[in-house]
């Protein structure tokens, strides 16, 4: 069940002794003569390491059997092996979903066997179940078959571990009360209605949904056939435009037909016109020719005679071009002549402005030599400064010792604080880790309940609000100690503490659930720890005295906690007293249980809880698996943590130290930096001083032997005048020569030009009478040439005419598909003798039919052919609808005759049920009903049964549920119903275990 089940413990039985059985009947005994049992009855069921037995025997009576015993004895254990041996699923008993683990631990297979009532020889099922590979073998009247066999079998003899009518587990009891109306009637029906009642009611359920189809498919026809009508009157009417289109379309295919025939017409009288024009040109072009012919023998004539001529101009003006030629050259070389002389004469300034220079920087070097010697005098009368330059040097060996001391001890302190600043990184990065796994608690408690997260940010943020320490919620500030007891501990605490706030103080608390529940809204828990602590409450027996038993600690030692959290849960869950063991305590559970100081205790993967009745004195107990932990497993050593923390502190102080001495040594490095250049400037300046009256008397030498040398290197200007003028005279006798010359090809020029303007003239005559002449030839030529393209276009217009005729024709003929020797017939005549006889009224006839024809957009043949579909489609729909109507009226006779096979005795089964089980509530002063409950008898899958009890006086019938009677009243319910099944028909066996699970919590009080 999904509820935790409570179990009776009564007595400590023998699993391997067998089972009592009924008084008068030894197992030989079930004899089949008596006529108590029916076919199908069980006479026997042996186990062997099946659950809890090692091997028994269990034989039932022929009537009521009930097995009483204490919780883990193995009551269930034989209600399993009637299933199992029946081909029953394992999921009809809601334990473990492989039939291996039916098997006893430890145990590699195990044995159940079932004897079942048959008259004419009884029936022996054997189920051999193996847990390596979860598999069975099966025996049937010890021969071996399938499961298929045995199920064929056991339906035969009526029986149905299915069925919660018939049979009904311990963890499917509180489902029998958990079922719906309908599955209530469809059990009832299998297990005391006659095989065709739940037949029948399948066929009227599967009818049901047939008969809504078929309605639904004559619904979706008929709306089908009147669209498809109201697309017939529609296509008609398109039908009828689309004749009058065809129509004009006919109109315009006689007018394209015609057309040609008027273009030959029009173009062959065109043609007759270009032909006599052309013959008119032609006489035209021979008159023209015959005028034109003197004209041109004079032009030639006049040619011939300035052919001389023009070549005498030529010779004329090769040799004017070569006289110009050497008068350009002469005229170069004059120019060349004259530059020559420039240069002479700047070069005799240059050699003036030189002597004018040395001149100068002779007497500059005389004044600077005077300035020394009075600078060198001065010099001679200052003292020695040899000592002190000794001194200087000394204070600074000095100062160079001290700043490499500095800097070999800066170098230590860099080498310390590398090492110290590697130690942190590695020392943040372990906290770090450790911090994200503080992240991953967050994230989880975000993903299960986001307000307690906000409410954890928010607290963050506001801490300094409160007076007292308030916790953050259990599952970030519990830390397991060994994230393999993390499962103990969180199946011990409810989730809604493990999500909780806890606060020191009570005004704190109010003041918190103010601002986070009342004004933001959000969901959260809050817990006062007690005023006194019990974080080191002492355990009532010390762990030694209870490791007999497997026990190896209490669960408060396996994790740490805030004080007020550890105080809480010891005063709460009392953590400091449950226990935890091993595989030994689940062994010696048994044993362990009857301890009288343990309440709760945690064994490997079981809690046990173990409670006394105040009444009965009878103790019982309560085991649940321990399911793995989600949230706690995730630990954080904090101890660890601290350590790092501290260690942290002390990293940064010690850094701390080192930056202050390191800036002391730097201060202490940049002090005697500044006294070393302090007196280095000074020890150059002495240096200076000592080796300036060196320097003077080296550069008083060197001005005197540079003036030396000036002296020597003077420059004799007359010397140089003497030679510029003897050059010019030299140049100026070449200039003369240069002239003459160039004066002679002056005239040569000259000469040749007055020749040439002579023959010019003689030729300017005979160009004008030539130029005359070939301007009225030009114009005779252009008349010529115009007549003669006219008359070629004319050629060319009657060429393309011809051939225009007869692709006219061609095309014509093609467009009315007549023959190329064919005449035009005499239909085509009359049809175009009706037509207009222009291109223009033709083309506007055919606009008109083509604009017409256009209002007519979308028609098809396609319309016709559409619109004879649809007719003939409307007659086939009309005879389908007919069919199905038909069809659907027979098949509704035939759901009328199966509804009365049904219902009627259905109707007579429930009242008969009911009469039984008000008779039952009524022998115990309480009232009880049974009733066929249906909202539309129509909905066959809506029936169902509903059962009405009434336990008090003061009370209304209510219907039975699992939310409105108590358990032990369902209980009560349940029984009775299966008894009033029972009394109407008698199935082989019914099986009900626990029945009284209900009334456990009246019975511990």
């Amino acid at each position: 069940m999904a509820t935790q089940k409570k179990r009776i413990r009564c007595s400590n039985a023998d699993r391997s002794s067998a089972a009592s059985v009924p008084p008068g009947r030894q197992p030989s005994e079930a004899s089949e003569a008596d006529g108590d049992f029916v076919d199908g009855a069980v006479l026997r069921i042996t186990m062997k390491n099946f659950m809890t037995y090692n091997y028994i025997v269990v034989r039932p009576g022929p009537n009521l059997n009930m097995i009483i015993g204490a919780n883990g004895t193995g009551k269930s254990s034989i209600v399993c092996a009637i299933c199992l041996s029946l081909a029953g699923k394992t999921t009809v008993l809601g334990r473990d979903d492989k039939v291996g683990g039916y098997v006893k631990t430890g145990c590699d297979k195990g044995f159940v066997e079932i004897e079942l009532f048959k008259r004419g020889g009884n029936v022996i099922i054997n189920r051999e179940i193996h847990v390596e590979n979860n598999q069975s073998v099966w025996r049937l009247n010890r021969r071996t078959c399938n499961q298929k066999t045995v199920e064929e079998e056991v339906k035969a003899l009526h029986i149905q571990v299915n069925n919660l009518c018939q049979f009904l587990p311990q963890e499917k009891v509180g489902q029998f009360a958990k079922m719906s109306k309908v599955e209530l009637l469809e059990a009832t029906e299998k297990s005391v209605g006659s095989p065709e009642m739940f037949e029948y009611h399948c066929e009227l359920k599967n009818s049901r949904s047939k008969d809504r189809e078929m309605e639904n498919v004559i619904k979706e026809r008929t709306s089908y056939l009147e669209k498809t009508k109201q697309r017939y009157e529609r296509h008609k009417l398109d039908e009828n435009r689309y004749y009058e289109k065809q129509r004009h379309l006919n109109a315009i295919e006689l007018i394209e037909k015609k057309t040609p025939w008027v273009e030959y017409e029009t173009t062959r009288n065109e043609l007759e016109g270009v032909k006599k024009e052309r013959d008119k040109v032609k006489k035209q072009l021979i008159v023209l020719k015959q005028a034109h012919m003197p004209m041109l023998t004079k032009l030639q004539s006049i040619e011939e005679q300035l052919k001389p001529s023009d070549a005498q101009m030529k010779a004329k003006s090769a040799a004017i071009k070569e006289a110009s030629s050497k008068c350009k050259q002469k005229q170069d070389q004059l120019d060349r002549m004259h530059k020559e002389v420039e240069d002479i004469k700047q070069e005799f300034k240059m050699k003036q402005t030189e002597e004018e220079d040395q001149r100068k920087r002779i007497e500059n070097i005389k004044l600077m030599t005077e300035d020394l010697k009075v600078v060198l005098a001065e010099v001679d009368n200052q003292p020695d400064v040899t000592p002190r330059i000794s001194e200087v040097n000394a204070e600074l060996r000095h100062i160079q010792m001290e700043r490499g001391k500095v800097e070999k001890e800066k170098t230590d302190l860099r080498r310390e604080k590398d090492n110290l600043s590697a130690e942190l990184r590695m020392l943040e990065k372990k906290l770090t880790d450790m911090n994200n796994m503080m992240t991953m608690k967050e994230e989880k408690l975000r993903g299960r309940h986001r307000d307690t997260h906000v409410a954890v940010e928010w607290l963050r943020q506001n801490r300094h609000l409160f007076s007292g320490n308030v916790c953050e919620p259990l599952m970030l500030v519990v830390n397991m100690k060994d994230h393999r007891f993390a499962k103990y501990l969180e199946n011990h605490i409810s989730f809604n503490d493990l999500r909780a706030f806890v606060f020191q103080r009570k005004d704190d608390m109010d003041k918190f659930l103010l601002e986070v529940r009342d004004k933001m809204s959000l969901r959260i828990n809050a817990i006062i720890a007690p005023a006194e602590t019990w974080s080191r409450a002492p355990p009532s027996r010390h762990i030694e005295s209870l490791r007999r038993f497997g026990f190896f600690t209490y669960l408060r030692e396996t994790f740490d906690a805030p004080e007020e959290v550890m105080s809480y849960l010891c005063q709460q869950y009392k953590v400091h007293e449950i226990p935890i063991g091993n595989e030994q305590t689940e062994a010696m559970i048994a044993t362990v249980i009857e301890e009288p100081y343990i309440k709760v205790l945690y064994t490997k993967d079981q809690r046990y809880a173990v409670k006394k009745s105040y009444y009965s004195n009878i103790t019982s107990t309560k085991n649940t698996t321990v399911y793995p932990s989600k949230y706690l497993s995730i630990a954080v050593d904090t101890e660890q943590k601290r350590q790092l923390e501290q260690q942290l502190n002390v990293c940064h102080s010690r850094l701390r130290d080192i930056d202050e001495r390191l800036n002391m040594m730097q201060k202490e490095a940049t002090g005697l930096d500044r006294r070393d250049n302090e007196l280095l400037s000074e020890k150059k300046n002495l240096l200076e001083l000592k080796g300036k009256k060196r320097q003077l008397e080296q550069k008083i030498s060197t001005k005197q032997d540079r003036l030396r040398q000036l002296d020597h290197s003077g420059i004799d200007l007359k010397k140089v005048e003497a030679e510029t003028k003897k050059k010019i005279i030299a140049v100026n006798s070449k200039k003369t020569a240069v002239v003459t010359a160039l004066m002679e090809q002056i005239k040569m020029q000259a000469k040749l030009t007055m020749e040439k303007e002579y023959l010019a003239l003689e030729m300017t005559g005979l160009l004008a009478v030539k130029t005359k002449l070939e301007n009225v030839c030009r114009e005779a030529a252009n008349g010529l040439k115009g007549i003669n393209q006219k008359c070629s276009q004319l050629e060319e217009s009657t060429a393309r005419l011809k051939i225009q005729c007869k692709e006219i024709m061609k095309r014509a003929k093609s467009i009315c598909r007549m023959q190329p020797d064919e005449a035009l017939p005499r239909n085509l005549h009359d049809a175009f003798s009706k037509l207009p006889d222009t291109l223009d009224e033709l083309d506007a006839m055919l606009n008109e039919e083509r604009s017409r024809a256009e209002c007519f957009p979308g028609l098809s043949k396609k319309v016709v052919e559409e619109c004879n579909k649809q007719e003939q489609e409307i007659k086939e729909l009309e005879q389908e609808l007919t069919e199905k109507n038909a069809a659907l009226t027979a098949f509704r006779q035939k759901m009328s005759e199966a509804k009365e096979n049904w219902l009627n005795p259905l109707k007579q089964l429930v009242e008969q049920i009911n009469n039984k089980f008000s008779d039952f509530f009524h022998a115990m002063k309480c009232t009880g009903e049974v009733d066929l409950h249906c909202d539309n008898e129509e909905e066959y899958d809506k029936y169902g049964i509903s059962i009405l009890v009434k336990f008090h006086e003061s009370s209304q019938l209510h219907e039975l549920t699992q939310f409105h009677q108590s358990g032990g009243e369902r209980s009560v319910a349940t029984m009775l119903y299966l008894m009033a099944l029972q009394e109407l028909i008698r199935c082989p066996f019914r099986v009900v275990d626990e029945i009284n699970q209900g009334l456990v919590s009246i019975l511990c009080g």
